[in-house]
């Protein structure tokens, strides 16, 4: 530790293709205890229904995120200043057993909620967003600001099954983790298997915001309204990197074409200011359909822009605090 919190490994100092990879080069520790926000892999892709890899999404976003640096330069954040941030290292799964993946996925999370971090995670395909939140949502339920290509709010595949990466909000509304009226979806587009699909969401409350509307209104209104949506109330953010353009985004399990550009993707998250996060990820970043490592980097570009949300959450929290 350097002061008070963890630091990177300085880039000067230790060129990024050498050293220990882990998320933004910061130390790895192997508890959440005295951290703000933890950094978490999930490394599971046992709801994946086509294209899978995104097990492996955890190890390579770690190597792209050596890229990060110590300040956002548009806000000015020095997240590393401002809130202990390290990684944990990966949770315990089981690529064999779905019921058991989702359950050693859900102890892992509680620990990290149990010791007062954020977790900060990078899955894996969308599924793993469930027993995340079944510990961040354990006491009272969330709202959700979700980025994405698909709304994830489906019933069932391939015969009864109920667990896939196409229906953890579904579940997840069922299981009363979140509040359907506080929930938004960010750029949902592409063909659909029915012209229902998503009559069921919508009937919940969930507020879906399709590609071509976002396009018509730009950045700034959409997330306008998703501030409002999430209101003032715990609120978590989960963002799959397919909703990104597959041109700058390839490597995921279920591409779809007219996404958005990745620095729109960034003004999003920037636009987040504000929102009470307790939780976020990226997710379904698949390494073995990506080239030369893009979508990982993109990957982590979103998690840094997302560190540093809410990192300044925390600081200005800590400030208040001590005043």
């Amino acid at each position: 530790m350097s002061g008070t919190f963890f630091q990177p490994v300085d880039a000067a100092e230790v060129p990024r293709f050498a050293g220990h990879s882990t998320f933004m080069r910061l130390p790895a520790v192997h508890t959440a205890a005295g951290l703000d926000i933890a950094l978490v892999g999930i490394p599971w892709d046992g709801g994946t229904t086509n294209r899978a890899g995104a097990r492996h999404g955890p190890r390579e976003v770690r190597n792209q995120s050596s890229l990060m640096r110590r300040v956002h330069h548009v806000s000015g954040t020095e997240p590393f200043s401002i809130a202990n941030v390290a990684d944990v290292g990966d949770l315990s799964i089981n690529p064999i057993d779905l019921i058991d993946g989702l359950s050693r996925i859900e102890t892992g999370m509680d620990q990290i909620v149990a010791a007062g971090a954020i977790p900060l995670s990078v899955g894996g395909d969308h599924l793993t967003t469930l027993p995340v939140l079944r510990a961040v949502a354990r006491h009272r339920p969330v709202g959700l600001i979700h980025f994405d290509a698909h709304s994830d709010t489906n019933d069932r595949y391939f015969g009864d099954n109920p667990y896939t990466h196409g229906t953890p909000f579904r579940r997840a509304i069922e299981e009363g983790l979140l509040d359907p009226k506080r929930i938004v979806q960010i750029g949902i587009r592409g063909s659909i298997y029915d012209p229902g699909e998503h009559d069921w969401a919508k009937q919940q409350g969930v507020r879906i915001i399709y590609m071509e509307e976002f396009v018509t209104r730009g950045a700034e209104d959409v997330m306008r309204e998703a501030r409002s949506i999430a209101g003032d109330l715990p609120t978590y953010v989960t963002f799959d990197i397919d909703s990104i353009d597959p041109s700058m985004a390839p490597g995921t399990g279920t591409p779809e074409a007219g996404g958005f550009t990745t620095r729109e993707a960034q003004q999003m998250i920037r636009l987040l200011a504000g929102v009470q996060i307790v939780g976020a990820d990226v997710v379904e970043v698949s390494p073995p359909f990506d080239l030369a490592g893009m979508t990982a980097l993109a990957g982590a570009t979103m998690m840094f822009e997302l560190l540093c949300v809410i990192a300044k959450q925390v600081g200005d929290r800590r400030y208040a605090a001590s005043a």
